[in-house]
């Protein structure tokens, strides 16, 4: 399994200067990258107004791939433009960032729409992903919005992009859901927790407690920057998550992310490379 990074981890300096950013984030041994595009309505491809004739010069001058790709929102009646951007430059991935559900029946109602997207995805070559965070372990009478999403889903059109920190924090197992869903997983998303937050780990109980329901404002509300630290520097098994994918999951790429870091974003990234190179069964 190759390691990645997700360009979102440098959010900051990409909006200053994509370019620069991501030749110093190549320059730094990140050759595996995850493009983050939130406004794919207006500008379709890796964001930030880069066309697919530039992207794909950078990368060929760097030597290093867009492998995968957020992409919000992902309309499959507005698909094209997407899809021929990210066609061009070799992608192979391009996922659901992010989502919210109201109740049992818009789950059902988004599921279908994944598969339309999937199915445009798939006539282009390309795959479609859905990337989790806390809430979608959330209960819908005896189901997670998990669990049903992905079983009204083609397991052919959408597969899984694993955020293993965020569904800790949904009080699940990431090796158990790896185990659960197997060959279906097919990129992996790793952060880490800071030691000694541990009483802030679990954000799924209030949730359900309350039955409340998460959207954007109140998943903000959860989310405390001080919980995400360097990774391998926090309490995450990562060790184990990487033997579990490797033993029985389809599984590329663990792309690495960092939502809020004390440190500068590129010093940022650097601390986790040196830190991740202590595992094994990965390669860069």
């Amino acid at each position: 399994m190759k390691v990645g990074i997700q360009l979102y981890s440098v959010r900051e300096h990409m909006a200053a200067d994509p370019i620069a950013t991501i030749r110093e984030v190549v320059g730094a041994g990140y050759r595996n990258l995850e493009a983050a595009n939130h406004n794919a309505s207006a500008d379709p491809g890796v964001g930030f107004g880069i066309s697919a004739e530039v992207a794909k010069k950078l990368l060929e001058e760097t030597g290093s791939a867009v492998v995968s790709a957020h992409i919000s929102p992902l309309d499959p009646e507005k698909m094209t433009p997407i899809l021929e951007f990210h066609q061009a430059i070799g992608t192979k991935y391009l996922v659901q960032p992010m989502d919210f559900y109201r109740d049992r029946d818009e789950v059902l109602r988004k599921a279908q729409i994944l598969n339309q997207v999937g199915e445009r995805c798939k006539a282009y070559g390309m795959q479609l992903l859905y990337h989790n965070h806390f809430h979608e372990f959330q209960h819908f009478g005896q189901e997670t919005v998990y669990d049903l999403l992905l079983t009204n889903t083609d397991p052919e059109l959408v597969k899984i992009e694993l955020d293993t920190y965020w569904a800790s924090r949904g009080q699940q197992d990431p090796v158990a859901l790896m185990k659960k869903y197997g060959k279906r997983v097919r990129l992996l998303h790793q952060k880490d927790f800071t030691r000694g937050f541990e009483a802030q780990r679990d954000l799924l109980t209030a949730v359900e407690a309350n039955n409340e329901y998460v959207d954007m404002e109140r998943f903000g509300k959860a989310v405390d920057p001080l919980t995400f630290t360097e990774i391998g520097t926090g309490i995450m098994d990562i060790q184990s998550i990487i033997d579990t994918a490797n033993e029985i999951c389809d599984c590329e790429y663990i792309i690495l992310e960092q939502d809020f870091s004390r440190n500068d974003e590129l010093e940022s990234i650097k601390i986790s490379m040196e830190q991740f190179r202590k595992y094994s069964g990965v390669e860069w």
